[in-house]
């Protein structure tokens, strides 16, 4: 079973095997957290994700970290919230399943997530920590997991959800 630590902070300072990127399908780089990782990345990032073809919503794939603290970036395009009724909970859900598996396929024992789909993308909070905990807390495999929350709002949001399941 993975272990699950949340966090308030910044995901691309974070020193652990991999980070997780909210990344968009085209893996192009965008605003929020994909922006942000893709900046402290440096060019090289941009290269090596283009050269990836894109990346369907829930899926994941990897690249080098390279000017990150991490040794390697999960890309995984969260879906867009269309008001519950377009799959969106298992493709988020999928999206923190196969950024796991990517993980262990790469010899990572240590991860880092920001919260998936819920900037732009507008995936409402409090269903969104529910199904990211769930499915680290589930996932079987011995990883420590830190959800890194970005401001205040989210971290609350996992808090409460941590809270409600003891």
């Amino acid at each position: 079973m993975a272990q699950f630590k949340l966090i308030k902070g910044d995901i691309t300072t974070m020193h652990v095997d991999a980070i997780v990127n909210a990344a968009n399908t085209a893996l192009s780089g965008g605003g929020g957290v994909d922006g942000a990782i893709h900046r402290a990345a440096g060019p090289q990032l941009d290269e090596a994700c283009r050269k990836l073809n894109g990346c369907p919503t829930g899926e994941a794939k990897v690249t080098p970290g390279f000017n990150l603290p991490a040794k390697f970036v999960i890309h995984t395009p969260g879906p867009i919230w269309h008001g519950g009724h377009s799959n969106e909970a298992q493709l988020l859900r999928n999206s923190y399943v196969n950024s796991l598996k990517r993980a262990v396929e790469n010899g990572c024992q240590t991860v880092a997530f920001p919260s998936i789909s819920t900037g732009v993308y507008d995936y409402p909070l409090d269903q969104a920590a529910k199904i990211a905990i769930d499915a680290i807390k589930t996932f079987e495999a011995p990883l420590d997991v830190t959800m890194v929350a970005f401001d205040s709002g989210t971290y609350d949001a996992y808090e409460a959800e941590l809270n409600q399941q003891k």
